[in-house]
């Protein structure tokens, strides 16, 4: 299911423009936490798509943007941001769960 960790790339690109689509560039902590954070899943998204063995449940790139996910629930809180931006984080960030959890499993099935 290389499809679901190239869509978790793309998330992972909305999250680096996300400061600047949703205005809160000014701050520089949630700025920079999206940033690195989303470049992290973008990176690691797109290296467990172009893999040529599928390893199912032991890809540790679908992991670390799993975790990133993760991160992107809780960011809006820890980093108290408005209501618009604290759901667009935290629904992309399930999403992004869910599609790590989703190719995992499908290729661990294929194998």
């Amino acid at each position: 299911m290389k499809a679901l960790n190239w869509l978790v790339g793309l998330i992972g690109v909305w999250f680096i423009v996300a400061p600047f689509a949703l205005k809160y560039s000014g701050d520089k902590g949630a700025l920079w936490a999206s940033i690195i954070v989303g470049a992290i899943q973008v990176i690691v998204a797109v290296w467990a798509a172009v893999q040529d063995q599928v390893k199912g449940w032991g890809v540790w790139q679908s992991w670390i943007a799993a975790l990133a996910g993760v991160w992107f629930i809780i960011q809006p809180y820890a980093l108290s941001q408005a209501t618009g931006v604290k759901w667009s984080s935290v629904i992309l960030g399930i999403i992004t769960i869910i599609l790590c959890l989703w190719a995992m499993k499908a290729s661990a099935e294929k194998n």
